[in-house]
């Protein structure tokens, strides 16, 4: 029987902004597969529920990281530089576009907004990564992000967040290019609805759901642990050989010919 053990490795993991967050879903993977765990917030507002979260993960640290302010990421690479020494893992599962740019014509976004949702759900991959870099390029490691089918297709009310997701797809395919040679693996888990904070804000959501289920393979949704479990898979060594892909975790949906 094959077995993850991940002891003596780290892990970054950003995005969690509650028990629901696939985010979270992946940590809970990773710390039963005996990772140490950095998990990040935004803004006091997530502190709170962070650290009630860490508690089920023992020595996690909680760290604030604001990815539109460089100076809360440098930190935290300082930090983790100076406790732990490297970093072998990091999972990026952070995306915002503001609720009006989700809700109105997608002809309509304004430039601020298209921006906030392109800096926030796409270039703070880029932007994290190079920072934490002299970190991962120690003893290799591998990186997971969160996309989904809007990177590639028309979505209803996705609007200007399907637009983040094909630029984090792309910066994916090129991450994996140029930290190929520093043994860091690049990869993205595209996962079907799923019912978390972030989903629970696009309008529809509820149909999307239904949809899914009656047109997927599988005939039903996926749920947070399988992202969770892909995203162990994608960040262990049973993954070596895997770099540059777009993995699809959504019950066999984007397959069918519908």
């Amino acid at each position: 029987m094959v077995t993850i053990d991940l002891s003596g490795r780290n892990a970054l993991v950003m995005g969690v902004a509650n028990h629901r967050s696939l985010s979270w879903a992946i940590a809970r993977c990773l710390h039963q597969a005996g990772a140490r765990l950095c998990l990040t917030y935004a803004g006091e507002r997530l502190k709170s529920t962070l650290e009630d979260l860490a508690v089920e993960t023992p020595g996690a640290l909680v760290l604030e990281c604001d990815v539109t302010r460089d100076a809360t990421i440098d930190a935290v690479a300082e930090r983790l530089g100076r406790e732990w020494g490297s970093l072998e893992i990091l999972v990026h599962g952070i995306a915002f576009a503001r609720k009006e740019d989700l809700e109105g014509a997608f002809v309509a976004t304004p430039r601020e907004g298209f921006q906030l949702a392109l800096d926030v759900s796409a270039y703070s991959l880029l932007n994290v990564t190079n920072r934490v870099l002299p970190l991962l390029a120690k003893r290799g490691g591998a990186i997971v992000t969160l996309s989904y089918l809007a990177a590639e297709r028309a979505v209803p009310a996705y609007n200007v967040m399907g637009s983040a997701k094909a630029v984090l797809e792309q910066s994916v395919r090129q991450l994996a290019y140029e930290l190929g040679p520093k043994s860091v693996r690049v990869n993205a888990i595209s996962a079907g609805p799923v019912s978390t904070l972030a989903a629970r804000g696009i309008h529809g959501f509820t149909d999307m759901l239904k949809k899914h289920a009656e047109r997927s393979a599988l005939k039903r949704n996926i749920t947070k642990e399988e992202v969770g479990k892909a995203g162990l898979f994608l960040l262990s060594d049973l993954a070596s050989g895997i770099t540059g892909e777009v993995i699809y975790v959504d019950a066999g949906y984007r397959m069918m010919g519908w």
